[in-house]
C-alpha cells in the first residue's frame, strides 16, 4: 500500500476528521476551505491560491459581499419553504436547522452582522412575518405562489393604464372647457 492510498489509516482518519462541522473560526469563504486549526488556516491564508481570491475581493468587495448576501438569502429561504412553510417558528430554531449543513454560506461573510438583522430585513422585505416576544425573534415564511404574483401584476399594469387613461380624458376635457372659455371670451 502507498502513502497516499485511499484505505491507508492516515486516509481514513482523515476523512473521518472532515466529515462534520468545524470551528468557523478556521473557515475562509473565499477559498470555501475549511482548516482544522490555527496553523492550517496560517497555511491556507499564505497559500497563492488564497491571495488571489484576497484580490479579487479587494477589486470588488460590495460585489462580492452583495453575491454572498443573496446566496444566503435564496438558501435560507428554499429552507423554510421546504421545512417550515406554514409554521410560526423561532429565528434561531431555523438558522441551526440551516448550518447544520456542512456546506451552508456563513452569515459573517455577508451584509447582516446579526441574525436579528437578518430577521428584520426579512420583515422589511415582506418575505416573512416577524415576530419579536420575550422569547426570541419568530418568523412565519409568507408564500406567495409564482402565477397569482403574474396575475396580481397584470391587474396592476390593468389599474394603471385605466387611471392614465382617464386622467388623460379627463386632462382633454378640460382642455376643451379651457378653449371654450377663450372662444367665449372673444
Amino acid at each position: 500500500m502507498g502513502k497516499n492510498d485511499f484505505l491507508s489509516p492516515k486516509a481514513i482518519a482523515n476523512r473521518t476528521k472532515s466529515k462534520g462541522l468545524q470551528k468557523l473560526r478556521w473557515y475562509c469563504q473565499m477559498c470555501n476551505k475549511q482548516c482544522r486549526d490555527e496553523n492550517g488556516f496560517k497555511c491556507h491564508t499564505m497559500s497563492d491560491s488564497h491571495q488571489q481570491q484576497m484580490l479579487v475581493f479587494g477589486a470588488a468587495p460590495t460585489r462580492v459581499i452583495e453575491g454572498y448576501s443573496d446566496m444566503f438569502l435564496e438558501t435560507f429561504m428554499n429552507h423554510m419553504k421546504m421545512s417550515h412553510r406554514h409554521t410560526r417558528i423561532a429565528a434561531t430554531v431555523v438558522y441551526n436547522e440551516f448550518i447544520s449543513d456542512k456546506d451552508h454560506i456563513h452569515m459573517n461573510s455577508t451584509k447582516w452582522a446579526t441574525l436579528t438583522e437578518f430577521v428584520k430585513m426579512l420583515g422589511k422585505e415582506g418575505l416573512c412575518k416577524v415576530e419579536d416576544t420575550p422569547k426570541g425573534w419568530f418568523i412565519v415564511l409568507i408564500d406567495r405562489d409564482p402565477f397569482e404574483e403574474i396575475a396580481q401584476k397584470n391587474k396592476l399594469k390593468r389599474e394603471r393604464a385605466e387611471e392614465d387613461e382617464a386622467s388623460r380624458k379627463e386632462r382633454e376635457l378640460m382642455e376643451q372647457v379651457e378653449r371654450a372659455h377663450q372662444k367665449a371670451r372673444t
